[in-house]
């Protein structure tokens, strides 16, 4: 069971919902923001979001807004492996502006995924992280394995 609802404030501090294409922007913005990996390229970025955005059926791709602006996003995929009972998901990324963070954004981010994953019939959830173990150990994430990673970008 999720802990979310413990370690995130009583009042919610943003709104959730599902990305649409308008939201290409602010979320490219939050990307660029995080500068990790090769410099994003908008051209790719943008047909990448909205083929996302388009197939909701195996991602889930959420933002938050604050006051109108998306200030975060989370992205999950939807996998379909033939060693569960049922369907698996995985959430590949969740950003929070540097200006948002701190605020419980990311928190209710997760807990917005974990509901829909009910929703959907998900059986598990898992995530991998560079840094950051300690917000979802709070969240009753646990480590079950080793994350090996081989890149096909050439920089």
């Amino acid at each position: 069971m999720s802990t979310t609802a413990e370690t995130s404030p009583a009042k919610p501090v943003s709104t959730i919902r599902a990305a649409t294409p308008d939201d290409v922007d602010a979320v490219f913005a939050l990307v660029k923001e995080l500068g990790i990996g090769p410099e994003a390229d908008r051209e790719a970025f943008g047909a990448v979001f909205l083929s996302t955005v388009a197939n909701s059926t195996d991602h889930l791709i959420l933002v938050s807004e604050r006051a109108g602006t998306v200030v975060a996003y989370a992205v999950a995929t939807i996998l379909h492996p033939l060693y569960t009972r049922g369907d698996a998901a995985h959430l590949q990324e969740l950003v929070v502006s540097a200006a948002a963070s701190g605020h419980g954004i990311g928190s209710q981010l997760v807990d917005a995924i974990e509901r829909e994953c009910r929703a959907r019939g998900v059986t598990q959830l898992t995530v991998s992280i560079l840094r950051g173990a300690g917000f979802y150990e709070r969240l009753d994430y646990r480590s079950t394995s080793d994350y090996l990673k081989k890149s096909f970008v050439v920089d």
